[in-house]
């Protein structure tokens, strides 16, 4: 690691590989190359156009407060399809997307309260096991919707190799 320099004189000198200024320098260059890539991220994320993060959807979802309190942010795609029989075909529009809330089963009494949903409306959902979404700011005459939650599909990002 060091080597022992001998003289003629008795005094012992140590050779050090790496002197302060370079150590000095690759330090200043590790600590540039952390701070760059921590702004190139934030950078990234704070975009508009690129919702990297759920965040960003938590805070874009209409009544952002309730949403995450009585339920989860979402983003709501609305896309039409079309099948013919004769020819058989598909036809799929352009999707919409845009910000939404799922609440969960037992606070659907927030959509009561603001005389959102009847009590008719809520006993049909409720036998079918579904709970509400919505988009739209709930003052503004929102879209309500009884949705099911589909987890036969499952998560096909959870457990999958990255194969680049």
């Amino acid at each position: 690691m060091f080597k022992k320099n001998t003289s003629s004189s008795e005094k012992t000198t140590f050779n050090f590989p790496f002197n302060t200024l370079m150590a000095a320098i690759i330090g200043s260059a590790i600590l540039l190359g952390i701070v760059i890539g921590v702004s190139i991220s934030s950078v990234a994320n704070s975009n508009p156009n690129n919702v990297a993060n759920s965040t960003y959807i938590d805070t874009a979802a209409p009544n952002a407060d309730i949403c995450v309190q009585y339920g989860a942010s979402a983003i709501v795609t609305d896309a039409h399809i079309f099948v013919t029989f004769n020819p058989f075909k598909v036809y799929v529009t352009q999707p919409r997307m845009q910000p939404g809330c799922v609440l969960r089963n037992n606070d659907w009494a927030v959509l009561q309260q603001k005389n959102l949903v009847t009590s008719a409306k809520v006993n049909e959902c409720k036998q079918s096991l579904n709970t509400f979404a919505f988009t739209g700011k709930l003052e503004n005459s929102p879209d309500i919707y009884c949705v099911y939650q589909n987890d036969s599909a499952g998560n096909l990002f959870i457990n999958k190799p990255h194969t680049f």
